[in-house]
């Protein structure tokens, strides 16, 4: 069940709290009924529905709840983890800092810094000369401090700067 499924199912108030009461321990319609106050026939509904939609289960002992159904959806529903890089141990180092797209916060470790930085001039063409403005829009897709990244990148000779203008060295 995919996490539309799942939020479809529990939409309507009279299947949720239905499924909230045999959560709880509700196990027979009566039991759901009572600790829902929903009518009988509403709760007869309910059960059938999520039974069908595989939320509930229904044996001689009564209704239980599939509780793993939410943990199943979420794995389904998350992307897969494209690598960063082919090397897993840069690629671990990456992962560690880049979250959607963006630089979660700077290394501390120099061996990890120029690792991030590597990756982020990639965004640079080599050779090509870029206006400090232009530079500044690059970086700041990747973290709001882009004078700080700007900085890094030419201490670590992966840009170099000359009157306001930058290129990528390699």
């Amino acid at each position: 069940m995919n996490a539309d499924q799942l939020c479809g199912l529990l939409a309507e108030p009279s299947r949720l709290r239905t499924y909230s009461a045999i959560v709880l321990g509700a196990t027979t319609p009566e039991q759901v009924a009572g600790s829902t106050g929903l009518p009988a026939p509403v709760v007869v509904k309910a059960l059938q529905r999520l039974t069908k939609g595989g939320l509930i289960e229904a044996s001689r002992d009564g209704f239980t709840a599939d509780d793993g159904v939410f943990k199943d959806a979420v794995r389904e529903s998350r992307p897969e983890w494209v690598p960063l890089d082919p090397d897993p141990a840069r690629d671990a180092v990456l992962k560690g800092f880049i979250r959607d797209g963006r630089l979660t916060h700077f290394p501390t470790f120099p061996e990890k810094l120029r690792i991030v930085l590597e990756y982020l001039v990639q965004g640079f063409e080599v050779g090509r000369d870029y206006p400090e403005p232009e530079v500044n829009e690059i970086l700041n897709r990747w973290h709001a401090d882009h004078a700080a990244l700007r900085r890094e990148l030419v201490d670590a000779r992966l840009l170099q700067r000359e009157n306001s203008i930058y290129t990528r060295v390699r």
